[in-house]
């Protein structure tokens, strides 16, 4: 992908309205915006102290994108440092390169190779399933080939924000069933219910329309990630059989969200299966502001939570 130095961003179509050709023409112009120079006052200057690169992994029947992050002095790089497998937000539109400021910033601070996954968005024909198994699928191929990416298998962590943090969390219980031991999982504003529930929570009543229309968008989200017919549930971590065993979890939630009892509910379900966690909450931010730190003041404090809550998790 491109990352230009001027863009305009395009406007917010009619969610309701919107056709699959409309949907291809907009994500192209927001993700171009997103990977462009204008969009750093919004998404913040990566971090000097980390190399940021695009490499591809080789999966079965295709070839993943993934952007990699790495502490660039040379005393902090070693022969096998931490891993951190992140996945962007988003859904049907979205790059990893809208969170270099979060993940650049981990790479260098930690330190750790941060692989961000540049997975199958949402559209007609490519449901949330396939945006799932590229979060695994590109975790278990970086831990099997942890050698040639300089990383330390035992040291492994998974972080996403919004649909990103649902597909870090069906990783983590994929991992746990796999027997692939996660040290971590960083749970950001996650959107954990797809299911037929997904809007009956007291959050989407009171945030729904305000301070930005997001019930619309999430209806959007919801017709493109769950086909007629599919059971929400299996891809809903809500709803996962059994959450102990997991990695210790963070889970951080924006209080002005939709989705904010989405990540109240999975932390108090992980808590009772038995399974650490720390509930934060930042109270007045919005959905995504981890990645807003040119708008919401408290993306910095956020981000310093995230990397101490690592530091101490991977034993650094």
């Amino acid at each position: 992908m491109s990352e230009d130095t001027v863009t305009e961003r395009p406007p917010e179509p009619d969610w309701p309205t919107m056709t699959s050709e409309e949907l291809l023409v907009y994500r192209e112009a927001e993700n171009r915006f997103r990977a462009s120079g204008a969009a750093r006052a919004f998404l913040g200057d990566p971090d000097p102290g980390a190399t940021i690169e695009w490499q591809e992994v080789a999966l079965p029947g295709r070839r993943l994108p993934v952007r990699v992050y790495r502490p660039a002095a040379d005393s902090a790089r070693g022969p096998d440092l931490p891993l951190v497998l992140h996945v962007h937000g988003g859904g049907f539109v979205g790059t990893a390169v809208q969170c270099d400021w979060p993940n650049s910033h981990v790479a260098a601070q930690l330190p750790a190779v941060v692989v961000s996954v540049e997975h199958r968005l949402l559209a007609p024909g490519t449901p949330l399933s396939a945006a799932v198994d590229d979060g695994w699928d590109a975790l278990e191929h970086v831990v099997r080939h942890a050698a040639q990416w300089g990383v330390d298998p035992a040291r492994t962590a998974v972080f996403g924000e919004s649909c990103g943090a649902l597909i870090s969390a069906l990783a983590a219980i994929r991992a746990r069933e796999a027997g692939l031991r996660l040290t971590a999982q960083v749970l950001v504003n996650p959107a954990v219910d797809v299911s037929a529930t997904m809007f009956d929570y007291a959050s989407i009543a009171e945030y729904g329309y305000s301070p930005t229309r997001a019930e619309p968008q999430l209806r959007f989200f919801h017709q493109l990630a769950v086909p007629p017919g599919t059971d929400g549930r299996a891809l809903s971590p809500l709803y996962a059989d059994h959450l102990s065993g997991l990695a210790p979890a963070l889970v951080v939630v924006p209080t002005e969200d939709a989705v904010a009892d989405h990540g109240r509910s999975y932390a108090e379900r992980l808590r009772t299966a038995g399974t650490p966690v720390r509930l934060t909450e930042y109270p007045g931010s919005r959905h995504a502001f981890l990645t807003l730190p040119g708008v919401d003041p408290q993306a910095g404090a956020a981000r310093t939570e995230i990397v101490e809550f690592l530091r101490t998790a991977l034993a650094i």
